[in-house]
């Protein structure tokens, strides 16, 4: 038994699904289960208690340029479709899910969302067949996890997994989701409960599994449990043995510290709780994992509005030790999140030239080198890249 499941104490909240057998009850209060408790791991026992020296950024072997529609290295076998969010429209605010092949060619989209709403956070299941990711509608509408396949068929929602009125699921939303890698579950962010007037912040935010039938659904981490209000947990990335879990903990104007960003880990099983990077560093977003474990790349953001100028791509090992930088620093330029090539042999990543222009992905080595320039969208932003497996043949 993993996490914690949800768990109903009063009847009328609580809506029963039943799904191939299997039923699931879903309401009210959340019942500890194995794992971490409620309140076992407060806030100031994860927190540094003393600020952790920020790594100092070495130049990378040469600055992302456009040299190219195709990557400098041909992709290997294992490589397979990426799958990236695209801006649409002159006001941007409708956003679909595309996919390009691993040279930068053969982009087709994957999801069609309606006027006005916005897919985000795609994750290919392990073997590159189908695919995961949020839709949000207008500003009345909470995100909700959908499915679709690699040709973009069968798009359908999971769940919803909340009943309307149920104590725990009042501005319920539902986002982030990445599979793991034998397929069997699904990690995403939920969060819930009544918005601060004054900064927005929702009360709570943990992540969750659940299966992809969106049955089994279990909670696993506990940060905001006891410090309501206090941020986000969100953007969570599995290990490549299925054992551990990086994720984003991004506090509130009133968290610990005040607007802080940091990547966190966590056992499959709830327990193990640990922070990666320091708070300094701004660490944030979907991290990605080297396909032998051993790696983690992830990107940085300086404070401000989203695409603010700064940051940059990082890399350390996987237990948060020997961080350093890939791309150059000070940098006059935007990066979003990075991932690995099923292979190993690249990185993908998004990269705009400052506030108000459109991103575009971008491979390198491992190392940082031979960055390439892999689309060219001046009519819209591409982020968020995930790298699927290609499929098996026959």
């Amino acid at each position: 038994m993993t996490g914690t499941r949800l768990a109903r104490t009063t009847p009328t909240t609580a809506r029963t699904r039943t799904r191939a057998g299997a039923g699931l009850l879903l309401a009210g209060a959340l019942l500890t289960g194995c794992g971490a408790q409620p309140g076992d791991i407060p806030l100031s026992e994860i927190r540094a208690e003393s600020p952790s020296p920020t790594p100092t950024p070495e130049p990378a072997a040469a600055a992302p340029g456009v040299v190219g529609a195709a990557a400098a290295t041909p992709p290997s076998a294992r490589n397979g479709l990426i799958a990236s969010r695209v801006t649409l429209g002159t006001d941007r605010e409708t956003g679909a899910i595309l996919s390009t092949g691993p040279d930068g060619t053969g982009e087709r989209p994957l999801t069609q969302p309606p006027d006005g709403a916005r897919d985000d956070n795609p994750s290919w299941s392990p073997d590159g067949v189908a695919l995961a990711f949020d839709r949000t509608g207008d500003a009345a509408s909470a995100a909700r996890i959908w499915l679709t396949t690699a040709s973009g068929e069968n798009a359908h929602q999971v769940g919803p997994l909340c009943s309307v009125g149920a104590p725990d699921c009042i501005n319920e939303a539902e986002s982030h989701p990445a599979f793991s890698p034998d397929g069997g579950r699904i990690a995403f962010n939920r969060t819930w409960g009544s918005g601060d007037p004054e900064t927005g912040q929702i009360q709570y935010s943990d992540l969750y599994l659940m299966t992809p039938d969106g049955t089994d659904v279990q909670r696993l981490t506990f940060l905001t449990n006891d410090k309501p209000y206090s941020g986000e947990v969100t953007s969570p990335s599995w290990s490549p043995d299925g054992k551990q879990l990086v994720f984003e903990y991004r506090t509130s104007a009133t968290g610990l510290p005040a607007d802080g960003r940091a990547l966190f880990s966590v056992a499959a099983d709830g327990t193990g709780l640990r922070q990666l990077t320091p708070w300094e560093l701004r660490a944030g977003g979907r991290a990605g994992w080297s396909p032998d474990g051993t790696r983690i790349v992830f990107t940085t953001f300086p404070a401000g509005p989203d695409l603010t100028p700064g940051g940059g791509i990082y890399a350390m090992h996987a237990d948060g030790s020997a961080i350093e930088a890939l791309t150059p620093g000070p940098s006059d330029v935007s990066y979003g999140p990075a991932a690995y090539a099923p292979d190993g042999g690249s990185i993908v990543f998004a990269r705009a030239a400052g506030t108000g222009t459109s991103s575009d992905l971008y491979v390198m080595q491992p190392d940082g080198g031979s960055p390439t320039r892999l689309t060219d969208t001046p009519d819209r932003s591409e982020s968020r890249p995930s790298w699927g497996t290609a499929p098996p043949q026959g």
